[in-house]
């Protein structure tokens, strides 16, 4: 995906890079084939030049023999004519083959060839007259000019194959040289051609590189704005949880009042007019007691029930005795009506009158839950402080759950949450299927949350 991105963006580099890489490997292909051609070319020339060198030198290598027998009448010396025979043959045989393709070359070389028949028929007759006991003939023979014209004849033929040999020579060294300089001349602007595809591609390059940077900028910048953004909106719904909690327990607070004064007046007015109404009824109508009494017993019933409802709304032990003494009263309740085993630990601290009820409101949710949910037989309940910081913790033993499924419909989770982040704590939930469940709040004891600084 990487390579396709490059490619995409650089349209015309690949294109050029493939187009470089083609065209090196033409010219180097095309300049190693040249270049073996005519390495092979001046191998031949050379091997030629060397036939040429070595029939010379055999012709005079049997003329030497030949006069040294002459003179000496001694047989060693007829080994050097001899093996000369067999030197002129071979080479006679190679220039044969290397003159095959060349109609002019090999014209002169046949010329050559009954030349040298000619000078080896004059060497093994002068031999022959002198092994018959001719030897005046024979030398005589050797006297006269006709070996020495032979010679000189050959001698001429072969420096004029020898000269074109050189020719040769010359001619395939300078297209070796132009061969050369052709693949120099091509690996150099193929060079410059590779220079120019490289520049342009770091061109264009640092030009994506620079817009990708600005890009990078402006998303920084939008992030670091957004990040601010974000960090004004919470703030403010931080305050804004702060503000809605303190406005809902002051409405509580002054339903609780209400309710205690006015419904409290009420019926505890009706609880006098039922007490002074059962003397009268004793004498009048005796049959209408049952009714008064049952009367009494509904309104001892509204009495105590508006109690416990004021109670939920505003516990009064939180106002009267502390949270402690509160927390105590809770749980002892609590315990009371779901026969679950609960376990205090609690050190009193002196805190705010809103972080107390907050920490209230925390135990009361969690003790709700577990007696809906958890099928627990024990909780744990601690409040204490550690360090800088005051742990509240709620554990049960009940069947926990996972709290990556949480459904988003727990909103006294996240009431629990928003209470204690408004209080500048934090809250952690641990739990697990079969494990239980675990709410600890960590709460600064000398931190006091921020107030949003938005208008």
């Amino acid at each position: 995906m990487k390579f396709l991105s490059v490619l995409r963006h650089n349209p015309i580099v690949f294109p050029l890079a493939c187009l470089a890489a083609l065209a090196m490997v033409l010219i180097s292909e095309s300049s190693f084939w040249q270049s073996a051609q005519g390495l092979t070319e001046l191998r031949e020339a050379g091997a030629t030049r060397n036939s040429l060198q070595d029939l010379q030198q055999g012709l005079l290598d049997a003329e030497t023999g030949q006069r040294g027998y002459l003179l000496t009448e001694r047989k060693e010396y007829l080994l050097p004519y001899t093996q000369a025979q067999g030197r002129i043959q071979a080479a006679l045989a190679r220039l044969h083959e290397a003159y095959r393709d060349e109609p002019d070359s090999l014209v002169m070389l046949k010329q050559l060839h009954a030349m040298t028949q000619a000078k080896q028929s004059e060497l093994a007759l002068t031999i022959s007259l002198h092994d018959r006991g001719k030897a005046a003939s024979s030398r005589d023979m050797v006297l006269t000019d006709i070996g020495r014209e032979k010679m000189e004849a050959i001698r001429i033929l072969i420096s004029q194959l020898q000269e074109l040999e050189n020719a040769n020579l010359i001619q395939g060294r300078d297209s070796l040289y132009r061969t050369l300089l052709l693949s120099r001349t091509g690996m150099a602007v193929l060079s410059l051609f590779s220079l120019l595809a490289l520049f342009m591609y770091l061109r264009q390059s640092l030009a994506l590189s620079q817009q990708r940077q600005q890009l990078q900028d402006v998303v920084q910048r939008e992030h670091d704005r957004l990040e601010i953004e974000v960090a004004q909106r919470t703030a403010e719904l931080s305050e804004l949880t702060r503000h809605l909690l303190s406005a809902r327990e002051d409405e509580r607070h002054r339903l609780a009042r209400n309710l205690h004064d006015d419904l409290g007046a009420l019926l505890t007015a009706a609880k006098l007019d039922a007490a002074r109404i059962r003397p009268r009824l004793v004498k009048a109508a005796p049959e209408a007691l049952d009714l008064l009494a049952h009367l009494v017993g509904t309104l001892n019933a509204s009495v105590a029930l508006g109690r416990s409802i004021i109670e939920d709304l505003r516990p009064s032990a939180l106002s009267n005795l502390g949270l402690v003494a509160a927390l105590e009263i809770l749980t002892r309740e609590f315990a009371e009506q779901t026969d679950i085993e609960v376990h205090c630990t609690l050190q009193a601290v002196k805190l705010p009158a809103s972080t107390e009820l907050m920490i209230f409101r925390l135990v009361q949710e969690a003790t709700t839950n577990i007696a809906k949910y958890a099928r627990a037989r024990q909780v744990w309940v601690t409040l204490q402080q550690q360090g800088e910081h005051l742990e509240v913790s709620v554990r049960d033993d009940g069947v926990g759950f996972d709290p990556h499924a949480l459904l988003k419909s727990a909103y006294g989770l996240m009431g629990m949450r928003f209470r204690v982040k408004a209080e500048g704590g934090t809250l952690t939930l641990v739990s697990s299927p079969g494990a239980g469940t675990l709410i600890r709040a960590q709460l600064p004891l000398n931190a006091r949350p921020q107030a949003s600084t938005a208008d």
